[in-house]
């Protein structure tokens, strides 16, 4: 008797790291853009990113027929300030330089949502990175990657440069917190899609 294939979630996302996590955990996924605009009306970090979260994935809803629904989003905090996707070179200068030597927390909020519940979680990653020069902090600049970044850089790119070390999920800090979603994938579709 054969398994019947697991539903493919819907990923409320246009993220290539995403997908790319999805695919290396062979979790089934259609993609779509969410229809949501980012207010960043919560002072506290992990309100804001589990609020976008949720509204990523309830702005694709009524795209969704029976398949689960995935929203995620992501913020770079460094002394309760949580940093988005810079608007231009010279605020992913400042972004860097603030990140220089010090240890941030990267936050993800998580929502998967059906039409009978939702769970909305979180996880946070810590990341130092190491003592950057200006001839580091021009040289990341200029090779454009912080661009589209929360906190200005890529982690799984040239931006591993940067990073002295990491404690938890190495993937939150890529993109999606993969170690969080499988947990709930374990608890909810038990079986479904090859955990728990």
């Amino acid at each position: 008797m054969s398994v019947p294939p697991a539903p493919p979630l819907l990923l409320a996302s246009v993220s290539p790291q995403r997908r790319a996590i999805l695919e290396q955990l062979y979790i089934p996924f259609d993609l779509v853009a969410p229809r949501y605009h980012e207010d960043d009306v919560e002072d506290d970090p992990v309100a804001l990113v589990r609020t976008h979260a949720l509204g990523k994935a309830r702005s694709v809803a009524r795209q969704a027929g029976d398949r689960p629904i995935l929203g995620v989003d992501t913020a770079v905090v460094v002394d309760g300030t949580a940093f988005g996707k810079p608007s231009g070179p010279e605020q992913a200068e400042r972004m860097l330089e603030a990140l220089s030597g010090r240890t941030h927390e990267v936050i993800s909020g998580l929502c998967l949502l059906t039409r009978a519940w939702e769970e909305v979680a979180h996880e946070t990653t810590a990341v130092t990175f190491r003592t950057l020069t200006p001839r580091d902090v021009a040289h990341y600049v200029h090779e454009g990657e912080w661009r589209d970044r929360a906190g200005a850089y890529a982690i799984q790119g040239l931006g591993a440069g940067l990073v002295e070390r990491i404690e938890g999920d190495y993937l939150n800090v890529v993109g999606l917190p993969a170690a969080l979603l499988v947990r709930i994938l374990a608890e909810r579709f038990a079986g479904v899609y090859g955990f728990g």
